[in-house]
């Protein structure tokens, strides 16, 4: 009985790990100090964070193309000479491990509690913590103001990921770019925030 509980809880907690991997947590924020209606041109950071050694990566030109198309489809114009915001990225990979408490006992301590003091339980009942390994992938999008350097708009994607390498495709970078972009409520040149989904 203890053990279908402790697999039962396994399993949960897997299919919880698994369920971020088809759909990634995002959270944004923005400054509300910032006059988001100033705002019509963008370019990128003459370095960005996912570039490796003074040359661009391919996770890079990915991120470039995919937010391009994002900031141009809210009516932002790309003006690499003069922009009035600024894209950048950052990206982490890394190994987390997720503790799992054993059950309660469902029949309490005291469950046949005429054995109390006479013998210990019997030794199949061994439960202790499990520890689920995972990889977990995080993506930020910061855009800053050029003039101030100063960051006014930040999308954070976090995903389980099953194969490191797809997750650095253009199949799976733009999907999560554009999840990303619903966050940010603006258009070109209006300071008005837009209803988020």
């Amino acid at each position: 009985m203890r053990t279908f509980l402790k697999l039962g809880l396994i399993l949960s907690i897997s299919l919880g790990v698994s369920a971020c991997a088809s759909g990634p947590s995002i959270v944004s924020d923005y400054d509300r100090s910032a006059d988001f209606a100033s705002y019509r041109t963008f370019g990128f950071m003459s370095t960005l964070g996912t570039d490796r050694a003074g040359y661009s990566t391919l996770v890079t030109e990915r991120l470039k193309t995919a937010t391009r198309l994002q900031m141009e489809q809210k009516g932002y114009v790309y003006d690499p000479a003069d922009p009035n915001l600024l894209l950048n990225f950052q990206v982490q990979v890394r190994e987390r491990t997720e503790y799992v408490p054993p059950p309660p006992m469902p029949w309490g301590p005291n469950y046949y509690g005429y054995r109390m003091g006479w013998y210990g339980p019997w030794p199949g009942y061994d439960f202790g913590p499990d520890l689920i390994q995972y990889t977990e992938g995080v993506l930020n999008i910061d855009l800053i103001d050029a003039r101030k350097k100063q960051m006014v708009w930040e999308g954070i994607a976090t995903a389980v990921l099953d194969n490191a390498q797809q997750a650095s495709s253009a199949v799976y970078i733009d999907p999560l770019v554009a999840d990303i972009f619903r966050k940010y409520p603006f258009l070109a040149g209006s300071g008005v925030p837009a209803t988020q989904k």
